[in-house]
């Protein structure tokens, strides 16, 4: 198999991964600047291609079996790589059974469903992976940071009460658990970038004219909020990391060690399923051996 070594994913998988139950503590269980040893900046871009190029294998088996669809979650603070992870890590798979979705604040017609509607609707067929840049979990993360935008959004008073989240948190482990029976694999990932790197990362898109495009004042302004959205999301990873739908913590400061990361994930993953071609009866290899002497007997 090359470079890539079942047991290594395995290992690293476990170091990233979110155990059901326990309770997370983002400065003390995870690190933003761990990468593991004897691993560098050249291996992990060879580790990475070869990956690819066994995702692609399964993608396509994934395709052709059209039992499993896949969905890919990627939740971050600004500047920690999402675009990237999903660029570097998905750029060998096939497009038409890959589909991305990016989900900003609301719309008016969104606001008039319920929370989930806009990702229900976005959810990948059988055979295909999606691929979600930010989700339903910013119902749980970004109104906890910003209460007032609950208390805009369109549902019952008596249902904005403290026990809001508690709520949601059910409501989401239910939703997935949900998919899970119905074929749908969900891989939620956390891009753990440093509030140092962050800063870095913003001042380069600030002194690049070709990156200024992706900054706004808006980024500044929720990084003052740092402290509140570490709490938020180590309440919602704690709360909803579960053995169907397990969170990935994956350390981001080193850009390209956190591609390779994610890609081992959804390789595990992956080859958990035990993809196959679909196998072809006895009738059908009849048929096919009738069109084969009929081709070849063309002129």
């Amino acid at each position: 198999m090359g470079a890539i070594k079942t047991k290594d994913v395995n290992r690293l998988v476990d170091r990233l991964i979110v155990s059901p139950g326990k309770k997370v503590n983002l400065k003390k269980d995870f690190d933003p600047t761990w990468v593991p040893d004897k691993l560098d900046k050249k291996k992990a871009g060879l580790l990475l291609q070869e990956g690819i190029e066994h995702l692609a294998e399964y993608q396509d088996k994934l395709y052709a079996q059209d039992n499993w669809g896949i969905l890919v979650i990627f939740q971050a603070m600004d500047a920690a790589g999402k675009d990237g992870a999903i660029k570097h890590v998905m750029s060998g798979l096939n497009p038409q059974g890959c589909q991305v979705y990016s989900f900003k604040a609301p719309s008016s017609e969104e606001l008039d469903h319920d929370y989930m509607w806009r990702c229900f609707k976005a959810l990948p067929e059988r055979g295909r992976i999606g691929i979600f840049n930010r989700s339903y979990y910013e119902e749980v993360l970004v109104t906890k940071v910003h209460p007032e935008i609950i208390a805009k959004q369109k549902m019952p008073a008596q249902f904005k009460d403290k026990k809001i989240y508690e709520r949601r948190y059910e409501e989401i482990n239910a939703f997935e658990k949900y998919l899970y029976y119905n074929g749908i694999l969900t891989l939620k990932f956390f891009l753990n970038v440093s509030k140092g790197e962050q800063k870095r990362r913003f001042l380069d898109r600030i002194n690049r004219d070709e990156k200024n495009w992706k900054f706004s004042a808006a980024d500044a302004k929720e990084r003052g909020h740092w402290d509140e959205y570490m709490k938020a999301y180590e309440d919602c990873m704690t709360a909803t990391s579960t053995k169907w739908a397990p969170w990935h913590v994956i350390p981001a400061d080193n850009k390209w060690f956190s591609r390779v990361a994610v890609a081992g994930v959804v390789y595990q993953a992956l080859r958990g399923l035990k993809l196959a071609y679909p196998e072809v009866t006895a009738q059908q290899k009849a048929a096919l051996a009738e069109a084969k002497k009929v081709l070849e007997g063309e002129k």
